[in-house]
């Protein structure tokens, strides 16, 4: 069940901006450098954000799934720890993540269904459900 959550997320798959500082107000000779300016779209940065806040609550609902299949036997308790290792949850997160931010072809509806299934889906049968609507529109 948790690979099918995380694939049809990975499957489908802002914050404000601050201005850039004005060099000449700060001082050319500045010790502190301006950073970098964001030249990513207001879509890039919604879908980005989406991205990002979800993928923690999809790592967490792949817990609770190896949970219940360890419940049910269909997994090892060896397997659950390895599946349940901080690290291995750490990257699967940022996989997700490097996955979901680089989907060329994510519509703004799309974006749009992240961003209401992170905020009105509180579980993860929720979450699951509500994610099911990333297919794109027919």
């Amino acid at each position: 069940m948790r690979a099918l959550l995380l694939a049809i997320a990975i499957a489908a798959c802002g914050g404000t901006q601050q201005p850039a500082p004005n060099n000449a107000a700060a001082g050319e000779g500045s010790a502190t450098p301006a950073p970098a300016h964001d030249t990513r779209s207001p879509f890039e940065q919604r879908r980005d954000a989406a991205c990002k806040a979800i993928a923690p609550r999809l790592t967490s609902c792949a817990v609770e799934d190896a949970k219940a299949d360890l419940a049910a036997g269909k997994t090892t308790a060896d397997q659950f720890k390895l599946d349940t290792d901080p690290k291995v949850l750490q990257k699967n997160t940022e996989e997700f993540i490097n996955k979901c931010t680089s989907w060329r072809d994510m519509s703004s509806r799309q974006v749009r269904v992240l961003e209401v299934c992170y905020r009105d889906a509180p579980d993860c049968a929720q979450l699951r459900e509500c994610l099911k609507n990333l297919e794109p529109a027919k």
